[in-house]
């Protein structure tokens, strides 16, 4: 397992050499800084900790310029684990870049989706409306509650509410293209989140 942290910066595409056209998301992949190591006897678990994105001291707290003082770095705007990985080939304080991966890889990303506010059944839950005729008097209403009993609504049940801003996780793109230069890296296909919205990209579990 290997992983790097990163900024979408949007999409474009490129050609193949037979003319085909590929989509591609742009990843801004680091540099990343080591900023702690987790070991089986300590805390039951291997993993390192990365940083992405320096953020001013006068924005961070305490704990997180202490905590960016012991890698030797600025405080970092996000922070996140690596699991699954060989802990002992890292060193912290280390700077991990775009070229930790190759083209032809398959990776997982993990970002925030779009938040869309507050929306009904139809929109939420890709419900059906009712007849817009005036005598229905049914619209776009939730339907029938069934018998609710003591004011108790069931666990899933599909009602109006918060739509998106979640956690996503898009399995198994592959990686067209790395610029090692620029720390870039084009995935094809799209990934979570809007422009400029931190993800995170591992080796693909399943494939």
């Amino acid at each position: 397992m290997k992983g790097i942290l990163g900024k979408k910066l949007g999409m474009t595409q490129v050609f193949t050499a037979e003319g085909n056209v590929i989509p591609v998301t742009v990843i801004e992949a680091g540099p990343n800084v080591v900023l702690q190591k987790k070991d089986q006897e300590n805390d039951g678990y291997e993993a390192i900790q990365l940083g992405f994105s320096d953020k001013k001291e006068k924005n961070a707290t305490k704990p997180e310029i202490g905590h960016a003082k012991k890698a030797e770095t600025a405080p970092k705007r996000y922070v996140r684990e690596i699991r699954g990985i060989n802990a002992a080939e890292f060193e912290v304080g280390q700077v991990v870049k775009a070229d930790l991966f190759a083209a032809g890889e398959f990776v997982d990303v993990t970002g925030i989706s779009k938040g869309k506010g507050f929306q009904g059944n139809i929109k939420r839950w890709n419900q059906s409306r009712g007849p817009m005729s005036h005598g229905s008097r049914y619209h776009r209403g939730p339907g029938s509650m069934g018998s609710i009993q003591a004011n108790r609504v069931p666990k899933g049940k599909r009602l109006p509410g918060h739509m998106g801003n979640e956690t996503v996780t898009i399995q198994n793109l592959e990686i067209v293209r790395v610029d090692a230069d620029r720390n870039v890296l084009l995935v094809k296909g799209a990934i979570p989140g809007p422009k400029n919205s931190y993800v995170k990209v591992r080796l693909t579990v399943k494939k």
